[in-house]
Formats: structure tokens, C-alpha cells, sequence
């Protein structure tokens, strides 16, 4: 499902597994893409990381990983979000890959990384294929950006822990992802 062109995009399915969950300002947004419910293999994805490099979810193969998605590392919440696992989470289950994901642009989220000190996770961007927020059916249908959850997989890559925020402007429930990352 990878997009050739993020302008196709508005060719994806409507997450039905996740419809009508996300709102933004009071109103609804529709989610794009497959959907994937707690119990589920974790479908592979394409992001790419600061230098361009391509990463897929086989990089942490025989790892457990905990997905931090946000939509724009440039904005308040989704900043507090991305601090708080790397400064808070991070270094207590080092035995998880820990990944940020955004639609942001690689030389943003390098930028963000070096200004806020982020090193503890690895931020990785969706801009160029689209097929993490595809797959995951996460893409904010007419914004161009992903929906803000946290997704724990085990070793295996299955899909143990699910939280999708219900209001892009909150953050979300560190203490459930916490409590989910020990029962690993």
C-alpha cells in the first residue's frame, strides 16, 4: 500500500477499525488507511530516517517496539509527547526499540532532535511514501498529517498495546503505555 505520491492519499480506504475515534477542534476527523486492532501482526512499513535512509519495521526484528505517533514535531503537544518518551521511558525499557513517527519532513525532525536534545528514540518520517499512516490507518484524510497514538509491539511484532488519542490537541495516557511496556 505504499503511495507512489502522497497526493494519492485520498485514494486510501477509510480506517473503518478506527472511525469516527479522532476529533480535532470539537469536529471529526476521518482516518485513511487499513486499521489495525490490538492482537494483530504488525504490518511491515517504508519511513525513512533523518538522512533519508530508508527503515522498515524488519530493522527491529526479534526486538519489542514501542510507535510514538504524532502529527507535527513543531507543535506543543506533540513535542511534550516526544520528551516525555525520551527522557521518561526510554532509558527504563532499553530493551525496546523506541520510534517516534511523523509526516514531518526529515530535515525537521533533525532539527527538533538536535534543538530538544532527543536521543534516546528514534524519529522517523512518513513523508515520502506514506505507508506507515497507510498501513496503520493513521493518515488525517485532507491534513497530510498522522493521528496521534501509541502502538507497543511484543518481540514477535504483534500488536499488544493500542491507544489512539481521541483529540489531536491531548496528549496521551503515558501511565497506560507505561503499564503496557512491562508487561513485555
Amino acid at each position: 500500500m505504499t503511495l507512489a505520491n502522497p497526493s494519492q492519499a485520498s485514494e486510501l480506504p477509510e480506517n473503518q477499525v478506527d472511525a469516527g475515534k479522532v476529533s480535532a477542534q470539537g469536529k471529526p476527523v476521518t482516518l485513511l488507511g487499513q486499521g489495525i486492532r490490538v492482537g494483530d501482526t504488525a504490518p511491515d512499513f517504508k519511513v525513512v530516517d533523518g538522512n533519508f535512509v530508508p527503515v522498515t519495521l524488519a530493522n527491529y526484528q526479534g526486538k519489542p517496539v514501542m510507535i510514538s505517533v504524532v502529527p507535527s514535531l513543531d507543535t506543543g503537544i506533540c513535542s511534550l509527547q516526544t520528551k516525555y518518551f525520551n527522557e521518561k521511558v526510554a532509558k527504563e525499557f532499553a530493551g525496546v526499540a523506541m520510534l517516534t513517527i511523523s509526516a514531518d519532513l526529515p530535515f525537521a525532525q533533525k532539527r527538533f532532535c538536535k534543538t530538544e536534545n532527543i536521543d534516546q528514540i528514534d524519529t522517523l518520517s512518513d513523508s515520502v511514501w506514506r505507508d506507515f499512516g497507510a498501513k496503520y490507518g493513521l493518515y488525517i484524510k485532507d491534513m497530510g498529517l498522522l493521528s496521534r497514538a501509541v502502538l507497543i509491539l511484543d518481540k514477535d511484532h504483534k500488536v499488544v498495546y493500542k491507544q489512539l488519542v481521541s483529540n489531536l490537541a491531548s496528549e496521551p495516557d503515558y501511565q497506560g503505555a507505561i503499564d503496557a511496556l512491562k508487561q513485555l
